[in-house]
C-alpha cells in the first residue's frame, strides 16, 4: 500500500503489489481513499484526479546481518570514549557544583547528610547508569538518540493515522530501505491499539512534542546555572565580592559562549575533552581526600537504609529538598541524545570508568566535609577544595561550566533542526559548521533567543535557588517522558516479557513520580519557567503544522483532474528543457499549477513533480533516494526522500543528473530516454508555491487567530522554503498564490 497524505491531511492509498521476477516493487492498482472510494473520483477538481502512484519503483533491502553500524577496535572506542567525555558528559560532571548547594536543610547532621548521600548514589544509578547507560541507549534508531529517535522507531514500525501533529506519509516502500528497522512478524496488543487509536496517537506525539521542548528549556537553563554555580566560588574569597557582581560576570560569560556559536561546535570544543578529563581526575581526587580526611566511614551511605532514616527524621521538609537531590542527574539525557556522534560503547564505557566513579567520589567527598563542617552546606563545593588548589579549580570549574552549557546548547540546534526536517517547526537558518559531521549545525535565531532567555534567567532571579528549581523541572519531566515512550518501545519494538516492562514503569514511574511531586511544589518559585518556554515553542509548533495541515487539506480538495490536466497541456505551448515542479502533494497536481500556466501559458517538454519527503530514519542513502512514476504527455512525478539526519541539496547537475537516470528506468522507448538525457541541456528551471492561507468567518475565532495571525506571522518572519532549500536560485521562478480556507468549500484567488 502507497500512503499519501500531503503532509497532514487525510491519507491517500496506492495498492501496490510486487510483480515479475526482479525484486521490484511495481505498480499494481489505483487509487483508494481511505472511506473506500476508488481512483481518486471525488476528490476535487473536475473529473478524474491524475494519480502517480501507479509506478513507483523500489528495489527490496538485501537480507543483512545486523551489525551495529560498524565494528570499532578497542583502541577506537577509547578514543571515542575519550572524546564523549567533552560532548556528552559536560553537564552531568558539573553537577557537584550546584547539588548540595540548592538543598535547604537547617541543623543537617550526620544522619540526614549521609541520607542526602544515599538519595544521590541511588538515583544516579538507577537513573543515570541503569536506565540510560544500559537500556534507553539500545533504543536508538540506526546510531541516531534522543527524543525524535524514539519517536523515529515507532513511526517505522506503528501505522500512524489521521490528522497528526507531525505530518509524515507512509509508503509500503519504506520497509526496503537501510535504515528503515525491520518489521515484527507478530503484531503485539498495545501495536493494534496504537494503530487503531487515533487519541493514543496524539498523545504519544504531544509527549515527544514536549519532551523536545522541555529539552530546548534546558538549552536556556543550564548555562545559567552552571555558570552562576562556578563563578559564585569567588565569594568566599572576598566580602566585597556581592551576589549583583557574581551576576553581573555570569551575564558576560554568558554572552559571549553564545556569541563564539556561530564559531561551530568543532572549533569552540577542541579543548573539551581535555578540560573534562582534568574536572573529573580533580573532583575525584579532592574527594578522596575529603573521605580520608573528615570521615572515612562516609560509604557506608550505599545502603538504603539510611534514605528511610532521612524521610522519617525530616517528613515533609526532606521531601521537599528532592527537587534540589536531582539535580544530581542533570545532562544524563545527553547520553542518548549525543548518541549519534559516538557509539553505546564508547558512551558506557566513559561512564562506567570514569563519570559515574568522579561523580560519587565527589559527592561521598562533599558530604564527609559537611559532617563536620555542617554550616558550609550553602558553599559545599569550593568550601570542600584544600586552600591551595582554590584558584586553579575555579578556573578548572568555570571551564567545566562552559563545557556543560555547550552540549545543551548544541543539542538544541540538533533538535530544532531535526523538527525542521519532519515539518513541525518554521524554517530558521541552519548553518553546517562542520565538514566533516553533518550533525553539527548553528541555528542563529535559535542561539540568540537561548541567549536572551538565558540571561534574563540570570539577572531575574539575581542567583538565586529559583534557577535550580527550574532546571529540575526540566530534567524530570524528560525523564518521565523517556519512560514512557520507552514503555511502548519495549511492547512494540522489543517485544519483551509484559512482567518486565510492567517492572520497569512502575519502578521508573515511582522514582520519577515522586521527584516530579516535589518539584511541581515549587513551579511558583521557579518551577514555571520550563512550562513557559515549553508553551512558547509548542504553541510555534502546533500553529505552524495547523497551518501546513489546513493547506495540504486545500490543495487535495482542489487538485487539478485528470482532463483538465490533460486540457492545460494541450493549450500550453511546450519549451525545450526540464522543469522541476515543486510540490508537497504525492499524489496528484496541485490547484498552483492552474494558476501557473494561467500567467506563463507554457510549459517545459520535460514535466517533473517533485516531492521532498522527510522519513522518519536518520538517513536515505542516494540510491534510495528517488522513486519515480510516469504519465503520458511528458508528465512525470518524483518524491525525493531524505532522513532527518541528511542535508537536502540539489545545486549543481548532479541532482538533476540523478533524477534524470531514475526517470529512464521508466522511459517506454529509446526515443523517450535520449529526449530526458536532452533536456537538461535545453535550459533546467524549479518552480516553487508559495501560498498565503486567508481563514474566513465559518470558522470560530480561535482557529481564525491561528491562521490568520500566527501562522501568517510565521511564514512572513521565518524562512521561505526557497530560502531553506540548498537550489539554484537563478533557475528558480516563486508563485504567489492565496488560499481561501472555507468550511463550505475551496476557493482560490491571486
Amino acid at each position: 500500500m502507497l500512503r499519501s497524505g500531503g503532509g497532514g491531511g487525510d491519507d491517500v492509498i496506492v495498492d501496490i503489489g510486487p510483480s515479475g521476477d526482479d525484486g521490484n516493487h511495481l505498480a499494481a492498482g489505483g487509487v483508494e481513499l481511505e472511506d473506500g472510494s476508488a481512483n481518486g473520483v471525488g476528490v476535487g477538481g473536475a473529473g478524474r484526479t491524475l494519480s502517480f502512484g501507479q509506478a513507483y519503483k523500489m528495489r527490496h533491502r538485501e537480507p543483512q546481518a545486523r551489525t551495529s553500524m560498524g565494528v570499532f577496535t578497542l583502541s577506537q572506542t577509547l578514543l571515542l570514549a575519550f572524546q564523549s567525555l567533552g560532548i556528552v558528559y559536560g553537564d552531568l560532571g558539573t553537577s557537584p557544583l550546584y547539588v548540595f548547594p540548592s538543598i535547604v536543610m537547617p541543623n543537617a547532621d550526620e544522619t540526614v547528610l549521609l541520607g542526602v548521600l544515599s538519595l544521590i548514589f541511588w538515583t544516579l544509578t538507577l537513573l543515570s547508569l541503569v536506565k540510560y547507560a544500559l537500556i534507553v541507549l539500545k533504543a536508538d534508531d540506526h546510531g541516531e538518540g534522543g527524543t525524535f529517535a524514539l519517536y523515529s522507531l515507532l513511526r517505522q514500525h506503528v501505522n500512524f493515522k489521521g490528522n497528526m501533529p507531525v505530518p509524515l506519509t507512509r509508503l509500503a516502500s519504506d520497509v526496503n530501505l537501510k535504515f528503515h528497522s525491520k518489521k515484527r512478524s507478530r503484531i503485539s496488543w498495545l501495536q493494534k491499539f496504537l494503530e487503531n487509536s487515533q487519541r493514543a496517537q496524539m498523545a504519544l506525539t504531544f509527549i515527544v512534542l514536549i519532551g523536545t521542548c522541555m529539552l530546548i528549556g534546558d538549552g536556556a537553563l543550564t548555562p545559567a546555572i552552571s555558570v552562576l554555580s562556578a563563578v559564585q566560588g569567588i565569594q568566599s574569597r572576598s566580602s566585597r565580592i556581592t551576589q549583583e557582581n557574581v551576576v553581573l560576570l555570569s551575564a558576560v560569560i554568558l554572552v559571549l559562549l553564545f556569541l563564539v556559536q556561530r564559531f561551530g561546535t568543532s572549533k569552540v570544543s577542541f579543548s573539551f575533552s581535555p578540560i573534562m578529563l582534568v574536572w573529573f581526575a580533580s573532583i575525584a581526587g579532592i574527594g578522596v581526600y575529603n573521605i580520608a580526611t573528615y570521615y572515612p566511614p562516609v560509604l557506608k551511605a550505599v545502603s538504603p537504609h539510611y534514605i528511610y532514616y532521612y524521610f522519617a527524621k525530616n517528613k515533609k521538609l526532606g521531601w521537599e529538598q528532592l527537587g534540589a537531590v536531582i539535580l544530581c542527574i542533570t545532562g544524563a539525557e545527553a547520553m542518548f541524545a549525543d548518541m549519534g556522534h559516538f557509539n553505546k560503547s564508547s558512551i558506557q564505557v566513559a561512564f562506567s570508568t570514569v563519570v559515574f566513579p568522579s561523580l560519587i567520589l565527589a559527592y561521598s567527598g562533599q558530604t564527609a566535609y559537611l559532617i563536620k563542617n555542617p554550616g558550609a552546606m550553602g558553599t559545599a563545593f569550593y568550601s570542600s577544595i584544600p586552600g591551595p588548589l582554590f584558584w586553579p579549580m575555579f578556573v578548572v570549574a568555570t571551564l567545566a561550566a562552559i563545557v556543560a552549557s555547550q552540549s545543551l546548547i548544541s543539542a538544541s540546534f540538533s533538535i530544532i533542526r531535526q523538527s525542521i526536517a519532519l515539518g513541525c517547526f518554521p524554517r530558521t537558518t541552519v548553518k553546517h559548521t562542520s565538514d566533516k559531521y553533518e550533525g553539527q549545525v548553528y541555528c542563529p535565531e535559535i542561539n540568540y533567543f537561548l541567549m536572551l532567555v538565558c540571561v534574563l534567567i540570570t539577572v531575574g532571579f539575581q542567583g538565586g535557588p529559583e534557577i535550580g528549581r527550574a532546571f529540575g523541572v526540566a530534567v524530570i519531566w524528560v525523564m518521565l517522558l523517556t519512560t514512557m515512550l520507552m514503555t511502548v518501545i519495549m511492547v512494540v519494538i522489543w517485544e519483551v516479557n509484559h512482567a518486565l516492562v510492567a517492572g520497569f514503569f512502575v519502578l521508573y514511574l515511582a522514582i520519577e513520580g515522586m521527584y516530579m511531586s516535589s518539584l511541581m511544589n515549587k513551579v511558583t518559585q521557579g518551577g514555571w519557567v520550563p512550562f513557559a518556554i515549553t508553551a512558547f515553542f509548542l504553541s510555534i509548533t502546533l500553529s505552524w503544522t495547523y497551518g501546513r495541515k489546513k493547506k495540504s487539506e486545500y490543495e487535495e480538495r482542489s487538485t487539478v483532474g485528470g482532463e483538465e490536466f490533460a486540457g492545460i497541456v494541450a493549450r500550453s505551448a511546450r519549451v525545450p528543457g526540464i522543469c522541476f515542479f515543486c510540490t508537497d502533494l504525492m499524489n496528484g497536481v496541485p490547484p498552483i499549477v492552474r494558476h501557473y500556466t494561467e500567467h506563463t501559458r507554457c510549459l517545459r517538454q520535460l514535466l517533473l513533480f517533485v516531492t521532498f519527503r522527510t522519513l522518519p530514519v536518520r538517513s536515505v542513502l542516494p540510491g534510495e533516494r528517488f522513486l519515480v512514476a510516469r504519465e503520458p504527455a511528458g508528465v512525470y512525478r518524483c518524491i525525493v526522500q531524505y532522513g532527518y539526519m541528511d542535508k537536502r541539496d540539489i545545486v549543481g547537475d548532479d541532482f538533476v543528473r540523478s533524477a534524470i537516470d531514475k526517470l529512464k528506468e521508466v522511459a517506454d522507448s529509446a526515443e523517450e530516454a535520449e529526449m530526458m538525457d536532452l533536456a537538461p541541456a535545453d535550459g533546467v528551471s524549479y518552480v516553487l508555491g508559495r501560498t498565503v492561507l486567508k481563514m474566513d468567518k465559518t470558522h470560530n475565532w480561535f482557529k481564525r487567530v491561528v491562521i490568520n495571525e500566527l501562522y501568517r506571522f510565521l511564514q512572513k518572519n521565518f524562512r521561505s522554503n526557497v530560502s531553506t532549500l540548498k537550489i539554484d536560485h537563478a533557475k528558480t521562478l516563486q508563485v504567489g498564490m492565496t488560499y481561501e480556507i472555507s468550511d463550505k468549500a475551496a476557493h482560490e484567488s491571486n
